[in-house]
Formats: structure tokens, C-alpha cells, sequence
């Protein structure tokens, strides 16, 4: 059975939600214990595919983020015969 697409008011209420719980975690270092009203929000007001979207979608660009700050450091592998 096919759901509707949540129209902008629901968006809105999503990504509000989505934002609040974000912000919550970057100031609480990605605890997400510190931010479990914020996930239920977040899970309450978002369709189960965006929640899963907007998850990947945050652990990417905290990567991403990484990347651009930290540069990409290749762990040392097996050691080549010489």
C-alpha cells in the first residue's frame, strides 16, 4: 500500500525536526543519548525512508567534513616483499 507524499506543511515539520536533532548532536559531541526527545520527534514527524535518508545523509557529510579537514591518511596495509 502506497502512502502519500507528506505535503509542505509535513516537510517542513520534518526537516524542523531533522534540523533540531542534528544541532542536538553536533553540540553533544554525536551522543545520541543526549538527544533522544529530539530523535522520537524526528522519527514522529518524518516518513521511515527520509529518517533513514537523513541518517546516511548525516554520517556522509560528517565523512565528508572529515575528509576536508583532516585529509585522507590510508591506514599502512600489508607490507610489500622488497
Amino acid at each position: 500500500m502506497m502512502t502519500a507524499a507528506p505535503n509542505a506543511v509535513e516537510r517542513k515539520a520534518c526537516w524542523d525536526a531533522r534540523d533540531l536533532l542534528w544541532k542536538c548532536l553536533d553540540d553533544n559531541d554525536d551522543k545520541a543519548a543526549s538527544c533522544q526527545s529530539f530523535q522520537k520527534d524526528f522519527e514522529a514527524k518524518c516518513p521511515l525512508q527520509w529518517v533513514k535518508y537523513f541518517s546516511k545523509r548525516r554520517d556522509y557529510l560528517k565523512y565528508k567534513e572529515k575528509m576536508e579537514t583532516e585529509g585522507f591518511a590510508p591506514n599502512e596495509g600489508p607490507k610489500q616483499p622488497s
